[in-house]
């Protein structure tokens, strides 16, 4: 999308700020639902990003798939389940949690520290540069396309009976 600089700097803050919000939202909020609804947010978030990046195919594929799919599957999931059973025995810290907030620290430092030692003043982006990788990426959507259709159409359907049988699995879990 071609804005000008203001513009997509706010765009772009402000889609950081409500990702970031919207992941702290999955994290922290108690209801399960509401965790659901924060994770579409995020999911959504990340679209628009992807719209801001010129990148339109892989955003509609983030809205399709991600949101439209296996966020809509968590919220089914979530609701048909019994969640005043899961929290009779609730403790507040085991040491499953302490060792997740460990290795969850551990990842979000050394992610801090590439960002930090990253030289983001090399990445150039021009115009013409981007108008190729559009033409690869149809190239390569197609191709993609392709092969689904006709060299992997057996994994392709096989992948997708599964899914259609862990849905039923879990709405009859749920059910009992």
């Amino acid at each position: 999308m071609d804005l000008p600089g203001p513009i997509h700097d706010f765009l772009l803050v402000f889609l950081g700020s409500v990702l970031i919000l919207g992941g702290l939202g999955v994290v922290l909020l108690t209801n399960t639902i509401y965790s659901a609804f924060s994770l579409g947010l995020v999911l959504a978030c990340i679209s628009l990003f992807y719209i801001l990046a010129n990148s339109h195919f892989v955003a509609a594929a983030q809205l399709l798939i991600y949101v439209g799919a296996i966020n809509v599957l968590i919220l089914f999931a979530v609701m048909f389940m019994n969640s005043s059973e899961y929290y009779k025995d609730l403790n507040l810290w085991t040491v499953g949690n302490g060792i997740t907030s460990l290795v969850c620290t551990s990842i979000f430092v050394s992610l801090i520290t590439t960002i930090l030692d990253t030289s983001w003043y090399a990445i150039i982006w021009t115009t013409k540069s981007n108008q190729i990788l559009e033409q690869d990426l149809i190239g390569n959507s197609q191709q993609i396309g392709i092969h689904l259709s006709t060299d992997f159409f057996l994994p392709f359907e096989l992948i997708s009976l599964i899914l259609l049988v862990a849905l039923i699995g879990a709405i009859a879990v749920a059910r009992q």
